[in-house]
């Protein structure tokens, strides 16, 4: 059979496939985010841009997507697979630990920024039924963009979690009220609504017990076959009917992904289920941000440009004030708050289809329909910015914060200094703490330090690249300093540095190899640990007990093996350092 290459849904598929293939490429090697450049490549080869030429210029057909309505589907599907994916990654019993969060903080923040939001906008003249229905649009969130930038595991993650599964859920609820205020409807919409919910329910929970009973027999055979086209068929299959199930009800089909992931997450297989759905996930989302972009009319943009800036960043500012004043009630720290503010920003993708109900219903014109269409692209294009915004200003807000407490002062007290608190620092306090050594640890990772602290760590923020806070450290005091950074440059300098300052304390520092370590004794480390030597004895030692070797023998012969290499790598460095500083602490003794 003849390949037909003049068909649209070839030529859109190529261009599609071609943008994923340049692109990601491309703007990863910038550093950039590929949001922004699928955005932009939509609104390149979309109607409004260089789909507009192709009269003038027929060969530009090949380079455009000539039926933007084709895509859409995919687009739905990339949707609902990255929803299907959150679902892999939590569980029921962390849902349930969250549902203050979600039902108190999410739906304050839907309700109190639609409200201000609809408020404003009726003050300007917009009717009340339209300003209600703008309102509640330009309230949400971008489920696609925010949770892959946040992820759900970090403090800034989960809140934006909360709020955003609320959104969705509250999606359904809020079509249907606006259909019925809709001046051809009466009463018929309500009782849709009742309906919907009702059959909502019977369908989620005949999914959650089928469920619960064939898909671990399901994925077990899939994975017998040793297939994986099987089992991303299984995979795919379990989605897809998941979200046809509560489609047909009524209910959005992300409700059905969200429920399928969390009940695969409940079985072995889920980590297998979400690397074979990933690539599908990518592309799929790469091609919702396409749609995104076709609705982009730079003409538009250009004419209006001050109208639309003052809408966006009107917006935003009521989005963002609304969510740091919830999350700082319900007890998040300033950083966080502000960070899942600015990063939940802009409106969102199903703010185009609340737009579209909106429009349908006649509460709203179809151009005030299409500016804010106009102002959700935007604002979804900026969202990878605003992500970094929200990162920086969070650090200086908790910087600040932390150079505001006792914490940052002078540590007066005894014991061993950590610098560097990653996992290598971790279980050095916890190997000091449970010998009954006091430490105090310093890092430079804001984020972590405010884990750690709530988890009872004894941690300061601070750069230890500056010298004016290694003074604050009072080394003089100390009874040892141990170097964990993940930085030997940096390493190596500081160990110089504080060698020359307090010439008896004890250092022992974290070396990547042999070569590193032996640096690190030519700057005066007491002791240099390298990882590549430690982790061969650890497996040495390992497979000596696993071949019958009695243990006492085996601790035996590695440690002599530790001192022999340790005096190999001293004997490189030619200084071997430890005579000098005994008798130097002999001496101050």
């Amino acid at each position: 059979m003849a390949l037909d290459l003049t068909n649209s849904g070839f030529s859109d598929a190529l261009v599609i496939l071609g943008a994923a293939g340049l692109v990601i490429p491309a703007f990863a090697r910038f550093r950039i985010s590929p949001v922004i450049g699928f955005i932009l490549v939509g609104a390149l080869v979309g109607p409004a841009g260089l789909g507009q030429l192709v009269d003038r210029a027929p060969w530009l057909y090949y380079l455009t997507i000539t039926d933007p309505h084709s895509i859409e589907p995919f687009a739905e599907f990339g949707i609902i697979l990255l929803l299907f994916s959150i679902g892999l990654e939590l569980s029921f019993r962390r849902l349930w630990s969250m549902r203050g969060l979600v039902f108190g903080v999410g739906a304050a923040e839907l309700l109190g920024a639609a409200l201000l939001i609809g408020g404003g906008l009726f003050a300007m003249g917009q009717n009340w039924a339209g300003a209600l229905g703008l309102g509640l649009a330009l309230a949400l969130s971008s489920t696609a963009l925010v949770l892959p930038i946040a992820g759900t595991t970090s403090p800034v993650g989960k809140s934006a979690f909360a709020m955003l599964l609320f959104e969705d859920l509250a999606l359904v609820p809020i079509v249907f009220m606006l259909g019925a205020l809709a001046p051809a409807a009466a009463d018929a919409g309500w009782s849709d609504l009742v309906g919907t919910l009702g059959r909502g329910g019977i369908v989620v929970a005949i999914l959650f017990i089928g469920g619960r009973f064939i898909l671990p027999r399901m994925f077990g055979q899939a994975a017998r076959t040793k297939s994986p086209e099987l089992f991303l068929a299984a995979s795919l299959l379990v989605v897809i009917v998941a979200s046809m199930a509560t489609t047909a009800v009524g209910l959005s089909p992300i409700v059905g992904a969200l429920l399928a992931g969390l009940l695969i997450a409940e079985t072995e297989y889920h980590s297998e289920v979400e690397v074979i759905t990933a690539p599908f996930k990518g592309l799929a989302l790469g091609v919702f941000l396409i749609t995104v972009g076709m609705r982009l009319d730079l003409r538009m943009v250009l004419h209006d440009w001050a109208t639309l800036l003052a809408a966006i960043l009107g917006v935003m500012a009521v989005k963002v004030g609304v969510t740091v004043a919830l999350l700082k009630l319900s007890g998040a720290r300033t950083g966080t708050a502000t960070e899942a503010g600015v990063l939940m920003a802009s409106p969102s993708e199903t703010t185009l289809i609340v737009l579209g109900v909106a429009a349908t219903a006649g509460l709203i014109q179809p151009s005030t329909a299409a500016f804010w269409t106009t102002v959700t692209a935007i604002g979804l294009t900026i969202t990878p910015l605003l992500a970094q915004a929200g990162k920086a200003v969070a650090r200086r807000l908790e910087a600040r914060d932390q150079h505001r407490t006792p914490e940052t002062s002078e540590v007066t007290i005894g014991g061993t200094v950590i610098i560097g608190f990653g996992r290598v620092g971790r279980t050095v306090a916890d190997m000091l703490h449970a010998h009954g050594k006091p430490y105090i640890a310093v890092d430079a990772d804001i984020d972590g330090v405010a884990t750690a602290r709530r988890e009872g760590y004894s941690v300061m923020f601070g750069d230890v690249s500056r010298s004016e806070l290694v003074d604050r450290l009072n080394l003089g005091h100390a009874d040892a300093l141990i170097l964990t950074m993940d930085d030997p440059v940096l390493t190596v300098r500081l160990t110089r540095r504080v060698r020359s300052w307090v010439p008896g304390i004890p250092i022992i520092a974290r070396a990547r190899d042999a070569q590193h370590a032996a640096e690190l004794y030519k700057a005066g480390a007491t002791d240099a640990v390298p990882e590549t030597l430690e982790s061969s004895l650890q497996l040495s030692e390992a497979v000596l007990v696993d071949l019958g070797v009695a243990v006492g023998p085996v601790i035996a012969s590695i440690h002599e093996k530790r001192d022999e290499m340790r005096r190999t790598i001293k004997a490189a460095a030619n200084l071997d350092r430890e005579p000098r500083i005994r008798r130097v602490r002999q001496a101050e003794a």
